[in-house]
C-alpha cells in the first residue's frame, strides 16, 4: 500500500443484502490517491457484461429509431 499511487475498492451492496434498493449500483471507493482526492463514486453495474457505466448516463432514456 505504501508504494501505491492509487488504491480503490469496489463495493456492491446487493451481494451482501439481496433486498437492497441499490440494485445494480457499485460504489467505487478511492481510499488513497497520492495526487488527487479520495471519496466514493457510484456507477451502474451491468452484471451480464461485467460493465460499469456512469449512473447519470444510465438514467437517460434511450431512443430506438
Amino acid at each position: 500500500e505504501q508504494d501505491a499511487d492509487v488504491v480503490m475498492f469496489i463495493y456492491r451492496d446487493e451481494l451482501y443484502h439481496p433486498d437492497t434498493e441499490k440494485q445494480h449500483i457499485a460504489d467505487i471507493i478511492v481510499s488513497k490517491h497520492r495526487n488527487g482526492p479520495t471519496g466514493v463514486v457510484q456507477l451502474f453495474f451491468r452484471e451480464r457484461l461485467a460493465q460499469f457505466l456512469d449512473a447519470e448516463t444510465r438514467r437517460q432514456p434511450v431512443e430506438f429509431g
